[in-house]
């Protein structure tokens, strides 16, 4: 695969869950393709410079990318402060698991109507967004590939459940449709190691196709490189973990 491309990045509007509308990031390499597609699913920060610039990297790689604003009706327009509209949505409980499905289900229609590309689909989250990645492979089956990265709140307490989370993500893992990726950090607390013990016996249970990589010294938001949190030799080798797995199964 080429690197160091030349790209086009647009706003593009999707028809989200409920029909309404939303504004999606996209980012396409030159060239005629055809090009892999990969959705990225942002965190409770919200649709913040973070998952924009990652949208880019994906198609610095490669590969077609859309990141869509889960917080649009929260008042998350292009013009939207992501730090505000996080505070709102957090305050709020999140938004819904159905509303999110349907959000993602119009990103991912929308790269598949792409005429340059190839009819493989990822899927990329982290944090609430690993969440919601894991809920949207086992609710859904239009996509090649899933990772989740740190996915809080796939092991749910019954007391956790609610109108918005009315079922644990993994109560799920029977109907996961996709091969799975997940990257942890030792340190995290959410999800615990041990919570990761759990998803990961589920994932054995149900005989889905998964690999789980776990780091030492890496806590929370490894990855993120404008936090303290970010742990560059840990998110690095996380990295070559997501080319090497979308690699496998959405360019071949």
């Amino acid at each position: 695969m080429s690197f160091y491309r030349g790209m086009t990045c647009t706003n593009v509007t999707l028809a989200g869950a409920d029909g309404a509308p939303i504004t999606a990031y996209v980012a396409k390499p030159e060239g005629p393709g055809p090009f892999p597609g990969v959705v990225l699913i942002h965190h409770l920060p919200g649709w913040s410079e973070l998952y924009i610039e990652t949208t880019r990297r994906f198609a610095h790689h490669g590969y077609m990318a859309i990141c869509a604003n889960l917080y649009q009706r929260e008042g998350g327009g292009s013009d939207g402060n992501p730090d505000d509209v996080a505070a709102k949505v957090r305050a709020d409980g999140g938004v819904s698991d159905a509303q999110m499905v349907g959000d993602t289900a119009a990103a991912v229609a929308w790269m598949r109507a792409q005429p340059n590309h190839n009819g493989k689909v990822g899927l990329i989250g982290s944090c609430s967004g690993g969440r919601h990645a894991f809920i949207y492979g086992c609710q859904r089956t239009d996509v090649d590939a899933i990772c989740e990265q740190w996915g809080g709140g796939v092991v749910m307490a019954p007391a956790d459940l609610n109108d918005k989370k009315p079922v644990a993500p993994i109560d799920m893992t029977a109907t996961l449709s996709a091969p799975l990726l997940g990257l942890f950090g030792n340190d995290d607390r959410a999800p615990s190691p041990e919570q990761v013990d759990q998803h990961e016996a589920a994932l054995k249970q149900h005989g889905k196709n998964y690999e789980f990589h776990r780091y030492d010294g890496a806590g929370h938001g490894f990855f993120y490189w404008h936090r303290p949190l970010y742990r560059p030799e840990q998110a690095m080798d996380g990295w070559n973990k997501i080319w090497a797995f979308f690699g496998k199964h959405l360019t071949k």
